[in-house]
């Protein structure tokens, strides 16, 4: 079965019917982690990253229990929606990168299922973050949509994507480290969920959409009025994205 992360903005699968509430409980939180369960033909489930009223910081996600409640829900493959800003060419605004690599820059947070409780150690190959397979109906997903549009977006179908602890937006400086470092695009939210997924069986595939351009890309500063808007107008593309996923 299909699940869904869903990211900034994006805080329900938008369906009314054959919606189903789970509430589920996982050794991994004190409390219950909420999925949005659709029965259709072909079900899916949703999970708000954030939670519904954007309440839970990057750097405070529960990972482990988002992932584990997944799991326990009977999901196989995991599509992951982030927001995230720009620092190739090409990344600008409104772009879309289905990005095939990552470099993790956080720190402290619960990265792996194993420990003392579990008393295993799992070594998971993680040479290529994301599913291949899931990525390229992602960008066919994409390219589908761009055809059926009057303005098709920016796609970037690989690129690396690096990933900060937030919740600040990084300085000018980092992201010229991460520039040469080989990041296209800089977020929060990639890991350690992409490496919880492996550890868990489940494929994994992520779909971002730039919001903004990096810290010193342009001379402005960046704004959370400029994201929201990019957020509201790119979201619906997603949307769209995301019904030719969920059909395929």
């Amino acid at each position: 079965m299909l699940g869904i992360i869903g990211g900034s903005g994006f805080y329900s699968a938008g369906y009314a019917e054959n919606l189903r509430y789970l509430e589920m409980v996982t050794e991994y939180s004190d409390v219950v982690v909420p999925i949005e369960l659709i029965e259709t033909d072909k079900p899916f489930a949703f999970l708000a990253r954030h939670g519904k009223d954007h309440h839970i910081p990057p750097h405070e996600i529960n990972f482990r229990a988002n992932i584990d409640a997944l799991r326990e829900a009977g999901v196989t493959e995991i599509v992951a929606i982030n927001a995230v800003g720009g620092i190739a060419e090409g990344a600008g605004p409104g772009a879309i990168i289905i990005p095939d690599q990552l470099i993790d820059y956080t720190w402290g947070r619960q990265s792996t299922f194993c420990g003392q409780s579990k008393r295993f150690v799992k070594h998971v190959d993680f040479s290529f973050p994301f599913d291949r397979a899931l990525s390229d109906r992602l960008i066919s997903a994409v390219n589908a949509i761009n055809e059926q549009s009057p303005a098709a977006r920016p796609v970037m179908t690989a690129g690396v994507y690096g990933v900060t602890q937030g919740p600040r937006l990084e300085t000018a400086a980092e992201i010229q480290k991460m520039r040469r470092d080989g990041c296209d695009i800089v977020g929060m939210t990639a890991m350690p969920e992409a490496v919880l997924a492996r550890e868990a069986g489940i494929n994994y595939g992520l779909i971002a959409l730039s919001v903004n351009w990096a810290a010193g890309i342009l001379p402005s500063e960046v704004t959370m009025e400029e994201i929201e808007v990019v957020l509201a107008d790119g979201n619906q593309f997603l949307r769209r994205v995301l019904s030719i996923i969920i059909d395929d």
